[in-house]
């Protein structure tokens, strides 16, 4: 047995009514000079006002900056960056969703280094961090994203994405309210949701997971599983905002802790091709890829069922995991997200039609991999192997030999290849690897 590598934010406030907290630990980190970076639409709704006007009661000079589009691009990034180097801010606030918290914490981190953001990326940059940058105060407005405990941000290439991440973008303060939640429409609190329900799903079947992430998790899909569709059926009750709030949070630190795997190794370069929100993206992937791993992790997926509402007390093991993939099928229709990847248009751009046995069959001894994916044989793929969203990097000899003894599919999109790997049933867990 390993050691596992736990982190948290430095400190965070959950629940009604937190944003109160805002002054008092702006004047604790001594900042004068602040830069709220928001989505223009928050602005519009007031929410932004909430942030600023108390900030400029207590003598602080706020500066609003509104660059920010969903499913940031790099050159959005740049934008952000060279915004802040060239003020003379002392503080970086991040209001929003997952969008404008992870520019916020890019640029402030990055307004002290020098180059591009692209020579920091995960998977082409050159350079590594080096200081902490400034100090950074995360304000999630949605409940799903987990930005505001994570130390990545994620950005839109081409045909994909990539991240810049290391621990000196955690936030000093993570101050989570369930009251700014209450004016998000319904189909971003059903795809944001979707999205927190796939991190604590993907992190308890990790093979990084952990009894302190498994906690988490277990306790964000039973948060997550009973408020989702009385939230988006209606966003003012309090209960319900609370608990995808509170959801939320608890899966952001299970993911971070104990990384995610197939579902958002699809759903990246999936949303990068056709620009489907990254919450939609997991939820369309979601119930497939559980269903062709279900074998791997029965015992694991028994627990999630009962997490999500269901009870395994008089079913096997096989049965229970079963039943958790139908409730996982369940909520995503439920909360009106498409379950087929041909509802999804762009610019013209249709997602090929999909084989209509895509969908595993309840009665079926083992799904197939989905002929929408379509899958390729270890052995061709390409020689380098690149880090994945689990933060480590694989030895790509050791870990070819081991995909050809293993079952997978994959996503191809240009010359990035998302793969999923089964892991044996002793093993409990899915790993994946992305190749270019």
């Amino acid at each position: 047995m390993t050691a596992s590598r736990i982190v948290f934010p430095p400190l965070s406030y959950v629940g009604w009514g937190a944003l109160g907290q805002l002054v008092p630990e702006v004047k604790r980190l001594g900042a004068k000079h602040v830069l709220v970076i928001t989505d223009p639409a928050l602005e519009k709704l007031g929410l932004v006002e909430q942030v600023a006007s108390p900030l400029r009661q207590a003598g602080c000079s706020v500066h609003v900056y509104t660059d920010v589009v969903p499913e940031p691009p790099l050159e959005t990034g740049e934008k952000a960056v060279a915004f802040v180097r060239d003020g003379e801010f002392d503080l970086v606030i991040g209001v929003g969703g997952g969008s404008a918290m992870d520019l916020a914490k890019l640029a402030a981190v990055l307004a002290v280094h020098e180059g591009s953001v692209a020579d920091y990326l995960n998977l082409t940059g050159t350079r590594t961090l080096e200081k902490k940058g400034l100090p950074k105060i995360l304000i999630p407005t949605t409940s799903g994203t987990g930005s505001e405990v994570t130390n990545i941000s994620v950005l839109s290439l081409e045909t994909t994405k990539d991240v810049v991440t290391h621990d000196y973008l955690l936030a000093d303060v993570a101050i989570v309210d369930p009251q700014l939640t209450v004016s998000v429409p319904p189909r971003v609190t059903a795809a944001t949701g979707i999205d927190a329900l796939t991190h604590a799903v993907e992190a308890y079947v990790s093979v990084n997971a952990s009894p302190t992430s498994d906690g988490l998790a277990i306790a964000a899909m039973r948060l997550i599983s009973r408020s989702l569709r009385k939230a988006v059926e209606n966003g003012t009750d309090k209960q319900a905002r609370t608990d995808m709030a509170n959801g939320s949070y608890l899966a952001g630190l299970a993911f971070f802790n104990a990384g995610v795997a197939g579902v958002h190794a699809l759903a990246y370069p999936l949303g990068g091709q056709f620009h489907i929100a990254h919450g939609e993206s997991n939820a369309v992937l979601l119930p497939y890829v559980m269903g062709y791993i279900r074998q791997s992790c029965t015992k694991r997926m028994a627990d999630m069922l009962n997490a999500l509402g269901g009870n395994s007390s008089f079913l096997s093991e096989e049965e229970a995991s079963r039943r958790c993939v139908e409730e996982l099928e369940r909520l995503v229709a439920d909360v009106g997200i498409p379950e087929d990847a041909r509802r999804f248009w762009h610019s013209g751009k249709r997602i090929r039609k999909s084989d209509e046995r895509r969908r595993p069959a309840k009665t079926a001894a083992r799904p197939q991999p989905d002929a929408a994916f379509g899958s390729r044989h270890p052995r061709d793929l390409p020689s380098r192997v690149c880090r994945g969203d689990r933060g480590t990097e694989q030895q790509v000899r050791t870990q070819k030999q081991g995909l050809l003894q293993a079952p997978v599919f994959s996503l191809a999109v240009g010359n990035r290849v998302s793969l999923l790997r089964l892991d044996p049933p002793s093993a409990q867990g899915v790993t994946f690897f992305t190749f270019s």
